[in-house]
């Protein structure tokens, strides 16, 4: 029987895991490994297949490229060829940490190598994480091999060669020329160049294992284990298995001389389960031995966990469910990219980092797309409790037999050293179809023939490895699946599309649809999961750098109003160079959504949550002055916990900004909502009034436990529009004239980079330094010595000078999915960079007929959540115009001085200006667009 770990929520779940893993920064450097601090990436690279006995050979080698395909093994330093310079292993030649820049497709590499003295006996084996794509090895002279391939480990024997105690001659050739046979995938975005994954030296016994691999069968209580030698066995041999953990005894078993395998149970007593909440690994010791031949011995792992796919309960909707229990799929994209050594990540820590920004924000997992990641990521997801969907890379051409094989040979590679790893639910063969296509008649055309190909990859995969899903085609387009496990599709939709989209494909998914399908094939029980999406293709151009988490919310909101679909995927878990969509920029800094200043306490863990309330049908919605609604609400309660009860309380409040900017709490409510597992539908909608003027509204709601733990935050957002009031009661009782200005308005205007206007002017922008001035009548029959005081209040940011509003800027070109193109985000028509750690600061002086009024800093040119008006202004047209930019409030009392000569004048003369000091520029909002529903107003306070 199954033994039990319960947990009561993801966060509590989470907190233990991380809490008892933080500390594995990874293994040691072991017998014979070099210091940890003398070499890059100095933890053995495969904790899931370690010997005890190995060298790293990371660090810094001779290196020459060899752009004429000049040199020979023997002729390094000939006539010819530059002095060698040198290169930081395992980081490829185009990366920044290897200290070579590309500018050839063939590297030499070269250094000395030696083995422990105490290594006597031993057979010894040169590995390869990964080096992309010919490579080939001598030693001394004499040629190890070549091996073809760009992305999964090979070895060659060197014990022929070793002497003892002597130093040895390495040189390794890499031949990196484009083909189109080669598996590349998006290498556009960081080229990766020879070896990129950790080289060592490891020491075997006589009959070497080549793999162990543990298939769990949770529902008996068992592991099934296939245990594969690197060659025939020489003579009867034996097989212990040892488990440093859990409560299971060695187990022996006979390897008959000539035989390369055996395959048989283990029982596994009181299971402890593989979960996200509760990663727990069993560890093993394979040994190898027989009379007369050195033992050889590896460590290695597994995890008892199940995947398979099963009913909703309570529907025949088809779920993903791990341990026979439906899990609603939160994933995200994971390009794996970074700036300095593209492929290869700076340390063991940043891998690790990598995976705790998964649990951080409450996601179940990650795609790994179209490439083999690196072994120790896999190893991270495996101890932090995080799913993974592995992509095979694809190649650019046409299907020939020679990419055909290129990919059939990179898939064995990879399930085979990636077996073990609990993490990995599924394997993704190809991508959009990618490389699939061949050209007929002046059109890609994907062939019958290739789509049987596809299939029968399919069938190879599930051969390989019947315990995982496996996806013929990542569908895009106007492509389709073949035969697969998940019936998956890409989709790049402005937010405001996701309901009427989903409820199409809702309503087009059932056993025997051709819908996502190539002719010839149908849809069987496969659970339906949006497989890519997010808003960077989703408008004309794609969008550049923008509030990605606006149009995020919204789509969220509607996969969990649709609960026939099993989960969805985003793009991006951070940046790249050509795509910005991520929730972190590729330099892994911050980005802002704004969540948690519109509601206190909410992060992106709240978009992500099991139990969730989805609050309105849309997330901005014009409404009238005092207007009494029915906001309706949707329970997504996706969790087989029974720990709430048959309740849950839900607690709201309706607050936001009038004409002013002052803040206002307008009502707050509490009220039970019935719960019970795997519970959707809609829940009785909550009444609301709205202010009685203009106004920006927040409906806040907060989902609670019975002990009133916060389980869940959301809101919806509200424009109170009606007629602009000319009078106001301030918050000291005092009544108030109100005079509004326009932004458009201006008199006259003068920057050093650019002036233009938003949406015929619901916002004005000026760049760089100058000013606006306005000029607006003094009020008839007012005397200044009859005012209390005049202000002005206003709504201002900085204003960047983006990529695509500069004179002659021109859209991107290039071939985004091959990396090439800008690495401007800001070039793109659409873009408006979202909220991040980098500030864009300016200043605005405020003049009024000549008397500096006062001097406000700016701090930023924001785009986030907060830009509600700059959202809901947005035209449904396929295109954003600056969404989500926001500005913060200036109040600036006007000095009695201004207000002598303007009365003198008959005008108020306001000038906001931007010196060239700190030329940050100036954006004016309206009462239509930015945070605050109020134009610049200026407030007349009578004695």
């Amino acid at each position: 029987m199954h033994s039990a770990h319960p947990v009561k929520s993801l966060l509590a779940g989470a907190a233990t895991a991380l809490a008892a893993l933080v500390f594995l920064a990874g293994a040691a450097p072991a017998q014979g490994a070099a210091p940890a601090d003398s070499i890059p990436l100095p933890e053995h690279p495969r904790p899931d297949w370690e010997r005890a006995q190995w060298r790293n050979l990371n660090g810094t080698w001779k290196f020459q490229l060899d752009p004429k395909d000049l040199g020979l093994q023997e002729g390094w330093f000939r006539s010819g060829l530059p002095s060698p310079q040198s290169i930081v292993v395992p980081f490829s030649w185009a990366a920044p940490l290897s200290g070579v820049r590309d500018s050839a497709d063939i590297g030499w590499y070269q250094r000395t190598i030696s083995v422990p003295a105490d290594w006597s006996g031993e057979r010894v084996f040169l590995v390869v994480g990964a080096s992309d794509w010919k490579t080939t090895a001598w030693l001394d002279g004499h040629e190890l091999g070549t091996h073809e391939g760009g992305y999964t480990p090979f070895e060659w024997e060197v014990t022929p060669y070793l002497r003892a105690g002597g130093e040895h001659r390495l040189v390794i050739r890499v031949d990196d020329a484009t083909r189109d046979f080669t598996l590349q995938g998006k290498q556009g975005y960081g080229n990766v160049r020879g070896i990129w994954q950790t080289i060592y030296l490891d020491a075997r016994g006589s009959a070497p294992l080549a793999s162990v691999h543990f298939s769990p069968d949770i529902d008996h209580d068992r592991v099934h284990v296939e245990a594969r030698l690197l060659e025939p066995a020489p003579r009867d041999l034996s097989l212990t298995l040892r488990f440093r953990n859990g409560d299971v005894q060695p187990v022996t078993r006979r390897i008959a001389r000539g035989a390369r395998q055996v395959g048989f149970d283990v029982p596994i007593p009181d299971e402890h389960l593989w979960s996200l909440d509760d990663p727990y690994l069993y560890q093993v010791t394979a040994r190898v031995a027989g009379n007369g031949l050195t033992p050889d011995s590896v460590d290695t792992y597994f995890g008892m966990r199940k995947i398979s796919v099963v009913n909703l309960p309570g529907t025949d909707y088809r779920y993903v469910a791990l341990n026979n229990e439906p899990l609603y799929l939160e994933l995200t994209l994971d390009q794996a990219y970074n700036p300095e050594g593209f492929y290869t990540y700076p340390s063991d820590r940043f891998i690790r980092d990598e995976v705790l920004r998964v649990r951080r924000i409450g996601l179940t997992g990650l795609r790994n797309h179209i490439k083999v990641t690196i072994p120790r990521k896999l190893y991270w997801a495996d101890r932090l409790g995080v799913l993974v969907m592995a992509d095979l890379p694809n190649f650019w051409g046409e299907p020939t037999p020679r990419a055909r094989q290129e990919s059939e040979s990179t898939l064995r590679a990879m399930i085979e050293r990636d077996y073990n790893h609990p993490a990995v639910f599924s394997w993704i063969t190809f991508n959009e179809t990618w490389g699939l296509k061949t050209k007929q008649g002046g059109k890609d055309v994907y062939l019958p023939e290739t789509q049987k190909w596809v299939a029968s990859v399919y069938h190879l995969a599930r051969s390989l490895d019947p315990t995982r899903l496996v996806e013929d085609n990542s569908v895009c387009c106007e492509f389709g699946h073949t035969e697969t496990d998940i019936n998956s599709w890409h989709d790049y939709l402005p937010g405001w599309e996701w309901g009427q989209h989903l409820t199409m494909v809702s309503d087009s998914t059932y056993p025997g649809s051709p819908w996502n399908f190539e002719p010839g094939y149908r849809q069987g029980d496969q659970p339906n999961i949006n497989s890519e999406f997010g808003n960077v293709w989703g408008y004309e151009g794609s969008t550049g750098d923008v509030d990605y988490s606006w149009d995020y919310h919204r789509a969220v909101n509607a996969f969990r109003r649709h609960p026939k679909i099993a989960g969805w995927l985003y793009t991006e878990l951070t940046d790249v160079i050509n795509e910005w969509n991520g929730y972190w920029r590729y330099d892994r800094s911050d980005k802002t959504t704004g969540l948690g200043e519109l509601v206190d306490g909410m992060s992106l863990r709240d978009l992500h949550s099991p139990l969730y309330v989805v609050v309105g049908d849309s997330l901005s919605r014009t409404v009238r002055p005092g207007e009494r609604l029915q906001v309706p609400l949707y329970a997504s309660f996706l969790s087989g916990s029974e720990a709430y009860g048959d309740s849950l309380v839900l607690k709201s409040e309706l607050y936001g900004w009038n004409s002013l900017g002052e803040k206002q709490t307008y009502s707050t409510g509490s009220r039970a909502i019935p719960y019970h597992p795997w519970m959707t539908g809609d829940l009785a909608p909550l009444a609301v009034t709205m202010p009685d003027g203009p106004a920006v509204a927040v409906l806040a709601t907060r989902l609670e436990n019975a002990a009133g733990t916060v389980l869940q935050r959301n809101f919806t957002t509200f424009v109170v529009q009606g007629p602009a009031p000319t009078e106001a009661t301030l918050a000291n009782g005092k009544r108030a004239r109100l005079v509004r200005i326009d932004p458009k308005s201006f008199d006259s205007a003068q920057w050093s980079l650019k002036q233009w206007n938003v949406l015929d002017g619901l916002k004005v922008d000026g760049a760089g330094s100058g000013f606006f001035e306005y000029r607006v009548p003094w009020p008839a029959g007012v005397k200044p010595g009859d005012l209390e005081s005049v202000s002005l209040v206003m709504e201002a940011s900085a204003k960047q000078l983006f990529g695509k509003d500069r004179p002659g800027s021109s859209q991107i070109e290039g071939d985004y999915m091959r990396g090439r193109g800008t690495l401007d985000p800001s070039r793109n028509p659409n873009a408006y960079p979202m909220t991040d750690e980098t500030k864009f600061p300016s200043a605005v002086t405020i003049r009024v007929n000549g008397v500096e009024a006062g001097r406000q800093p700016l701090a930023d040119d924001p785009a986030d959540h907060r830009g509600i008006l700059s959202w809901a202004s947005q035209p449904h047209d396929r295109h954003l115009y600056e969404a989500g930019s926001y500005g913060e409030l200036v109040h600036v009392a006007i000095p009695r001085e201004a207000l002598r000569r303007a009365a003198e004048a008959g005008q108020l003369v306001i000038r906001l200006e931007v010196s060239d000091a700190l030329p940050g520029g100036l954006a004016i909002y309206g009462a239509h667009f930015g945070r605050y529903p109020l134009d610049p107003t200026l407030v007349f306070v009578p004695k």
